[in-house]
């Protein structure tokens, strides 16, 4: 049966309120001298709870909408040329191979080897890591917002220059005058490490016996979901290095980040980031006429935006709250993250698999290892930056009925 989007919305949203509803709850319930430490703890543990299945509801949103059926009116992909299908067939069936343990396929993927000898394995074709990439992008991927750099080697340098160091050029009051040297800004030299990420999954002799279609298609939907989990994980982990502002109280502070907190060179490109806690608080502000402080993109309706710029939101486990459980506080960054952010990506994901470690031998499976190579490094810290906020008052009216009525005629 086919899942409907806006049924997985609303489903969310509500898990969202009746989180809300429980945190305010028990926020009254401090001031109640007939709380007991039963009604404390009974009231935390709903909202634990509530949290998770609102958590839970908001991946089943992301999963729908990545695995979509794209609309009848888009033109189909080009069919793939004889060369590409022989392509991809030699790695479908060099996959089976080094998963039956082929001698000829093992020794020739365990003879493949990187700068510091590390087992590189079955190297994914760059036509499969495009699909793959695409697929993720579908997914709740931070990558879509950062700077990508595809980088060669295993470390490396690049300089940055920030946005409030940039001098303009010379202004030459005569056509011979001599061109002097830039007034050359403060440069930062940002070194990179290309780093291993790896997971490991179990394969059954079902998907041996598969035509290489599923096979590709179970590969790329795995990969894609470990590539968005772990990348996401090291991009927050570089955002940590922007500065923080001060906490956010009322309506008109958000406002001032989106005006005031970077640069108005990059204001165009920036960006609203909090996680799902977060986000469900902030769809509830409200200004003085009583407009809601989100508003939907009439491009993209299931899209918010604050002041014309896009909300994006992270998942609580990978971007938390603070605070407690009864009375968290919510991460609220602005800004342009290519700006602040580059992912160096190696563009060597590989496979490999193993029926003896991992407890495969003892349970007679065959599990299988995919390693991701890249790093993420802060560039311009001054591009993004972090704010917080426990509650948000809504904008207070500025009009006021007039005192005096007309004269009689």
């Amino acid at each position: 049966m086919a899942v409907n989007i806006n049924d997985l919305n609303e489903k969310w949203v509500n898990l969202g309120q009746k989180v809300s509803d429980l945190q305010n709850k028990a926020q009254l319930m401090v001031d109640d001298d007939a709380t007991s430490a039963e009604d404390v703890a009974d009231i935390q543990t709903k909202i634990t709870n509530a949290i998770a299945k609102r958590d839970l509801a908001h991946e089943n949103l992301i999963q729908a909408q990545a695995e979509n059926i794209v609309d009848d009116d888009v033109e189909p992909a080009a069919e793939l040329t004889p060369k590409e299908n022989d392509l991809k067939k030699k790695f479908v069936d060099t996959f089976k191979g080094m998963i039956k343990g082929v001698p000829t396929v093992v020794n020739q993927i365990d003879s493949s080897t990187d700068a510091n000898g590390n087992a590189i394995g079955l190297t994914i074709p760059q036509d499969i890591q495009t699909a793959i990439h695409t697929l993720v992008r579908q997914y709740d991927a931070l990558e879509q917002y950062v700077n990508v750099e595809s980088v060669s080697t295993l470390s490396g340098s690049r300089v940055y220059e920030k946005w409030s160091d940039v001098t303009p050029l010379a202004n030459l009051d005569a056509d011979d005058e001599t061109i002097g040297d830039n007034d050359d800004p403060k440069l930062a030299i940002v070194k990179y490490l290309i780093k291993r990420y790896a997971g490991i999954s179990t394969v059954t002799n079902t998907l041996l016996n598969d035509t290489a279609e599923n096979i590709l298609a179970w590969l790329s939907s795995w990969i894609a979901k470990k590539v968005v989990v772990t990348r996401n994980q090291a991009i927050i982990a570089a955002m940590n290095a922007v500065p923080s502002k001060p906490t956010v109280a009322k309506f008109d502070d958000v406002i001032d980040m989106a005006n005031t907190s970077v640069d108005p060179a990059i204001l165009s490109t920036s960006f609203f980031l909090t996680n799902v806690s977060g986000c469900n608080a902030l769809h509830k502000v409200k200004d003085a006429m009583g407009n809601y402080l989100l508003q939907p993109d009439p491009s993209q309706p299931q899209r918010m935006l604050i002041q014309g710029k896009q909300v994006v939101m992270v998942a609580d486990r990978w971007l938390p709250s603070t605070g407690t459980v009864s009375a968290p506080v919510y991460p609220l960054y602005f800004g342009d993250l290519k700006q602040a952010v580059t992912l160096f990506d190696r563009e060597q994901m590989s496979l490999l698999s193993t029926n003896i470690g991992a407890g495969a031998f003892e349970k007679d499976l065959t599990k299988i290892r995919v390693i991701d190579r890249f790093d993420v490094e802060a560039t311009d810290s001054e591009a993004f930056v972090a704010g917080s906020f426990k509650a948000i008052a809504d904008q207070t009216a500025n009009f006021a009925a007039s005192a005096t009525t007309p004269a009689a005629g």
